[in-house]
């Protein structure tokens, strides 16, 4: 596929300079592009290499140096790039049906253009949306419903009644609607809390591999729309996440907790049971947030405080073993000037 840097610049909603009339058939890096081919500046600090480029056209900021190239203009070119990449490489594959070796038991029900593959098994009173595209070893359990676009890759299960909404991508591993981690102690055993809720995934999600989102012990578990989630992320029963959010990968978030609108977690980052987290908040990784915070803020470390005073921390802890032989020579003179005094007074 080939088309205009002009037809380009109309679909993104960008603005051209030089050759409008240009054909791109493809994108690529400012150091690997070639002619024909599209690539694109998102961080300054590599402007220069938008002169050695050998690209025929430059996706730039506003008011960038296009050094004589042909290029398209954007307020976010690194959102324009991605786009884009979609545009030239991710054609809709051809639906297949339900192809020999899947499993697919009474009752479910299918929209049109779906694909499931070998090895996949659908359970009783299911329900899969349009084109529907489930890879090999997906197991779908009585009574999950699937919206319409949802692609499941290898090995996803969906367990009993859970609800996935339209345009889900879920990766391999991944397990929705396993049950909560809910014991009542028994003496000195334990006794297993039958978890009957379920799992609610809103549209526009995608989640990672080998992540697990866990039933509600009695009602939902929730995952709001258009909410990103990383691979190896645990989020536990009865968890409600809002919409928009990002959370990174090896994140574990405890029982109950409520995460707002547009949250973002990075890597490693733990949360304590039952408490809120509100709209806009930002966790920088490998902190431990252990109480409910307030919208519009950044925090980090352990526990989590205001980003600013987790820095200062930060540059501190290095300078301990300095600051402890300080103090313990000041511990000495002090110690001397006391016995000074003591003696000068008698």
């Amino acid at each position: 596929m080939k088309k205009s840097l002009q037809e380009i610049a109309l679909y993104l909603g960008g603005s051209v300079a030089g050759d409008g009339e240009i054909l791109i058939g493809g994108l690529a890096t400012l150091d690997d592009a070639g002619e024909g081919q599209l690539t694109f500046l998102a961080n300054p600090k590599y402007a220069a290499k938008v002169a050695t480029t050998r690209a025929s056209a430059v996706l730039l900021p506003q008011g960038a140096n296009a050094h004589g190239h042909n290029a398209i203009f954007h307020a976010n070119p690194y959102l324009a790039f991605a786009k884009l990449l979609t545009l030239f490489y991710t054609a809709p594959a051809a639906p297949l049906g339900v192809m020999p070796g899947a499993f697919v038991a009474e009752g479910v029900r299918m929209g049109a253009d779906v694909s499931v593959y070998p090895g996949v098994s659908i359970g009783s009173g299911a329900v899969l949306g349009d084109r529907v595209t489930l890879h090999p070893g997906v197991v779908i359990y009585p009574g999950a419903v699937l919206g319409d676009d949802v692609t499941l890759y290898s090995n996803v299960s969906i367990r009993e009644r859970c609800r996935i909404g339209n345009r889900v991508i879920i990766h391999d591993g991944t397990v929705i609607g396993s049950d909560g981690f809910g014991y009542a102690p028994d003496g000195k055993s334990w006794y297993k809390i039958p978890q009957i809720g379920i799992v609610v995934v809103e549209d526009d999600v995608e989640i990672g591999s080998n992540s697990v989102v866990d039933r509600a012990a009695l009602e939902v578990t929730r995952i709001g729309r258009g909410t990103k989630i990383d691979n190896l992320v645990q989020i536990a029963h009865n968890c409600v996440i809002g919409e928009d959010c990002m959370i990174v990968s090896q994140v574990g978030i405890s029982g109950s907790t409520q995460l707002g609108s547009h949250v973002i977690m990075g890597g490693q980052v733990g949360v304590a049971g039952h408490i809120k987290i509100g709209d806009n908040v930002m966790v920088a990784a490998k902190s431990g947030v252990a109480a409910s915070l307030a919208a519009n803020q950044t925090v980090g470390g352990i526990p989590a405080i205001p980003h600013r005073e987790w820095l200062k921390t930060s540059m501190t802890i290095p300078k301990l073993p300095e600051f402890r032989k300080t103090v313990s020579s000041l511990e000495k003179r002090v110690a001397e000037l006391e016995k000074l005094v003591q003696s000068l007074g008698k």
